[in-house]
């Protein structure tokens, strides 16, 4: 295959943050034409990257490492322009319309900033985005939650909204009784060995738990990763002790493998 070498776009003005965009924007447009990979790619084929892209950058956060934040926050970007760039080629939209129409939405959803509404507060802040976006022509208040979220963080999702326009319990009684609530309906179909029935029920007490952690202020999706991220933790110390005393896990019983789960506690 013969190989043309391109130029690399390199801003004028290396600490333009105008330069270094265009630059960066004329880079992946060479990159549609000249890459195969890319050339190839459709906003529908790379949809999925985003979402992988995103966690990374989550992943970074929670580890306080701001280099490959930084990173992830680029290999966002990229996927953001070429998403773009992807739409400008079949005349659909283009970056400008990108960063316009985001402006444009920034600007009506904060009157209390670049107009004359007044607030009191965060509470009002949140009321009065939710009250816009119905006024935008939304026919419900839930519309924008996506159906791709997983599954706690759209349970979480669902609630904050609905919680905007008086939807929510007045106080964590109520939270904590529905919990109780759907944990004997739960059992009670499990007792009857209706176990389709169960599963939904089984749903109910999530999103009831979910509730409760919205109430506390606690971001269900983090707290359940972090609950993952323990238990592997854990279970890959017993590992590391089987292994130690030349034992495979099958073999180990469940009282020895149990021993070992409380010393990974307690060196926690």
């Amino acid at each position: 295959m013969e190989n043309n070498k391109v130029e690399v776009p390199k801003p004028k003005d290396p600490k333009s943050l105008a330069d270094n965009f265009l630059s960066f924007y004329e880079i992946v447009r060479i990159l549609r034409k000249e890459c195969p990979w890319d050339s190839r790619q459709t906003n529908q084929s790379i949809s999925q990257l985003l979402i992988e892209e995103t966690y990374e950058a989550i992943e970074a956060i929670a580890n306080n490492d701001d280099d490959e934040f930084s990173k992830e926050l680029g290999d966002i970007l990229l996927h953001l322009v070429m998403h773009s760039v992807i739409a400008e080629e079949t005349g659909r939209f283009n970056f400008i319309d990108v960063l316009q129409k985001i402006s444009k939405k920034l600007v009506h959803r904060h009157p209390h900033v670049f107009g004359d509404v007044e607030i009191n507060g965060e509470k009002d802040v949140m009321k009065n985005w939710e009250n816009l976006k119905i006024a935008e022509g939304q026919d419900s208040i839930l519309q924008g939650v996506p159906k791709t979220l997983p599954a706690l963080m759209r349970a979480q999702r669902i609630q904050f909204k609905a919680s905007k326009v008086g939807f929510d319990w007045e106080n964590k009684t109520g939270v904590w009784d529905k919990i109780e609530e759907e944990l004997a309906e739960f059992r009670k179909e499990i007792e009857a060995n209706n176990f389709e029935k169960a599963s939904e029920e089984l749903g109910d007490i999530i999103f009831a738990i979910v509730n409760a952690a919205r109430f506390e202020e606690v971001v269900a999706e983090e707290a359940l990763q972090k609950t993952n991220d323990k238990f592997i933790r854990r279970f890959q110390y017993i590992e590391s002790k089987a292994k130690e005393q030349g034992k495979k896990l099958s073999d180990m019983t469940l009282a020895e493998m149990d021993a070992f789960w409380d010393e990974a506690k307690l060196s926690e």
